[in-house]
This record gives C-alpha cells, structure tokens and sequence, in this order.
C-alpha cells in the first residue's frame, strides 16, 4: 500500500538538507526524511489550500482530542486533552521550560553526546550547563548507558532541570523502563523538573516499544513535561508543529503564560496535516517503522561486512545510525573525509558535545537504494586509504 522505494526529487525545491551542498553530494545528514508524507495528510493540506483564505487559526479541541487519542492508542499513556499545549517546536519550547522553570545562575543536566539544542539551551537562557557523558559499552557495539554514578556527582544544588532525549538523538537508545524508574527516583530525590524531549517516540525500530517518561507513575507525571510532535513521525518538519503534554495543572499555567508574546501561534496548515495524522495514519506509520527497521538492518550488515574498521551503535529508535570512525581515519575529521572523499554529507559527530568528537551521524530515513549508494561511497572511500 506504501511505496517507501520511490522519492520525488528535493534539489529543486527550498529543502535545506538537499541544498546545503553541491548537487555530487550524497546529503545523509539533517533529520528529515526522504519520504512523502502520507497521503491523509496531503490530502488534508490540499483541500484547506484550495480555501484560499489563511488567516489566523488557532488549535482545536478535536485536536488535542485527536492527540490524546494517539497517545493513548500508541502508548497505552492516558492524557487528558487539556494537559496538551500547542506549540512552534519542540527546540523553542525547550528553551521556554527552561526561562520559565529555572532562574539564571540555575543549572540544567544533559546527557552527552546529545543533539546540540541540548547543550546551547541553558546558556540561551541564562543557566549553567551540567553535562554528564554516558557511558559506553565496548561489549556491545558499541551501546550506551546512563552513568547513574556519574550523573549523582555531577548534581550540584543550582540544578533545577533533567533535558531528557528519549529515545536519545544521536545514540539511538530507547531508555528501558527500568533505567527510566532509576532515573525518576534520582530526580524525585533531587528535586529536578524533568523536560523529556520524546519527539522520536512513534519511531520505535523491529518490535520495540516506547514508553514515556511521565507514564511511569502519577508522581512523576505531574514534574514532567514531555514534548513531542508530528514532524520525524510524518516527515512534517517544515510545518512547524509540537505539543507539550503537562499534566500538572499549575505548570501548565505558567508555561502557557510565558508562552504569550513569546512564542508564535502555529500556523494554520500545521493544525490541519495534524489533524490528519493523528487520526488516520497509523497504518502508514507502521508501514514506515518496518522499512526504516529494513533499513536499519540492512546498514548494519552492511558496515559489519563492508567496512569493518568502523563501528556502529544499533538504534533501538530513529531513523539515525552513530558510526564510531575513531580508529579507522587516524585522527581525521570523518565528516571531512566523507564529505570530500565519499562526497557524503554526514552530521559531525564533534557537534554533539564531549563524546562525540570522531563520530557521524547518518540518516537512513530514504530509500534503500539512496542508503546503498552512500554506503557504497563510504566503503571505497575508506579502501581507497
């Protein structure tokens, strides 16, 4: 029913992933996907389009309906529509939990590496950066974990706020509940808001399921709030759309407040490709999981046969593979090298804070054959060393 083969061509449109770089360049990079979006959803953007009219709109109760409908079909995460706020983006809400939760001269705690809003958000805000690197198994992959020890000596008495990506942008790992209860009972004792950017978490990969951070139990649902959105699900991105779901009243007043005059009101297309897709798309996105877990396999077979100097972390969620190239490239900039011997373009490892310097990050969100090709790039630019 879905053709996830087939992509129309991006060079001639705005699209800044298939711009940024000259049109030899293979663009496996920024986190969008090389997919149409479903056809609900166009469908939907058609029909208000051809209105004609595009005033100003606001959010729906239909809407929020629609969203807590999703989370609890999904998830098994039951959230009154009215803890749902309607937002631009998942990064500039961030920075509003921030400036509305915290005081300058507060801390917030990231996990490194992690997507670079991560580390740039408390210093937009006036706030300290405590960044609390994750721990690497060398056994398995590689794969990381929370370094709950190390996280325990980091906290200082000014931090106020956990920035939890979950599942984690770049790494790939869907937290257990078992690490998340741990990681609860760490914030419950230390008195830490936790932000919990979930906007991977419709893109579980094989049969692995989310679970959210403020599900976990009613006491930690009410010092959380979870920020998601249809853009990696749907490949909506360019709308400008999110949702934070806060279940506690009283942060839910204050965040809406401060959202005034701060935040823009989303645009009236993004409501209505909204509406569309979390009412009637589940089955593409189930489409979408299973080839984007094809792919997924399909790489890692690939690296492990092809191009066994590097390594890679198996993402338990996303469309992004971390590859570890520290021991292949002798010092060099992978990024570099890819991009100039591969003519791929790569996200820098080095941008993702400490830990990252000597990795990339690639985007298999497209057609399995554009994937082959910029593997096959990467491994004779490699055998060409």
């Amino acid at each position: 029913m879905f053709d996830f083969d087939c992509a129309p061509d991006r060079r001639n449109t705005l699209s800044v992933k298939w711009t940024t770089y000259p049109e030899d360049v293979l663009p496996m990079w920024v986190a969008d996907m090389d997919f149409l979006a479903p056809q609900p959803v166009r469908e939907a953007l058609a029909a208000r389009v051809s209105h004609g009219i595009f005033g100003y709109d606001f959010s729906t109760t239909a809407l929020a309906e629609a969203v807590s409908a999703w989370l609890l079909r999904r998830f098994g995460w039951a959230v009154s529509p009215e803890a749902v706020l309607f937002t631009p983006g998942v990064v500039s809400t961030m920075n509003l939990v921030l400036r509305t939760f915290a005081a300058p001269g507060d801390a917030a705690v990231v996990f490194t590496p992690i997507y670079p809003p991560f580390l740039h958000a408390p210093s937009q805000q006036g706030l300290q950066l405590i960044p609390v690197p994750l721990a690497e198994d060398e056994q398995a992959c590689p794969r990381y974990t929370i370094d709950f020890d190390a996280l325990e000596r980091a906290l200082t008495p000014r931090a106020r706020v956990l920035l939890l990506c979950h599942p984690h942008n770049p790494v790939g790992r869907e937290w257990t509940r078992d690490e998340l209860l741990r990681l609860a009972e760490l914030c419950l004792r230390h008195d830490l808001l936790i932000c919990s950017d979930e906007i991977w978490g419709d893109l579980a990969l094989g049969e692995g399921t989310h679970v959210p951070f403020a599900a976990l139990s009613p006491e930690v649902g009410q010092r959380c709030v979870t920020l998601m959105a249809p853009s990696k699900t749907f490949n909506l991105p360019g709308l400008g759309l999110s949702f934070a779901v806060v279940q506690n009243p009283l942060l839910r007043g204050r965040l809406a407040q401060a959202a005034i005059g701060t935040l823009p009101h989303v645009n009236g297309l993004a409501l209505v490709a909204a509406q569309a897709a979390y009412s009637a798309c589940d089955d593409w996105l189930d489409a979408l999981r299973a080839y984007l877990t094809a792919n997924c396999n399909f790489l890692l077979s690939f690296v492990r046969a092809e191009m066994p100097s590097l390594r890679v972390c198996a993402p338990e969620a996303t469309y992004l593979a971390w590859l570890d190239c520290r021991h292949a490239l002798d010092g060099q900039s992978p990024y570099s090298f890819f991009l100039t011997k591969a003519r791929v373009a790569l996200s820098d490892g080095a941008g993702f804070g400490a830990g990252g310097t000597g990795w990339v990050r690639l985007n298999f969100g497209c057609p399995r054959s554009q994937l082959r090709t910029a593997l096959e790039r990467m491994r004779d630019a490699l055998r060409s060393l």
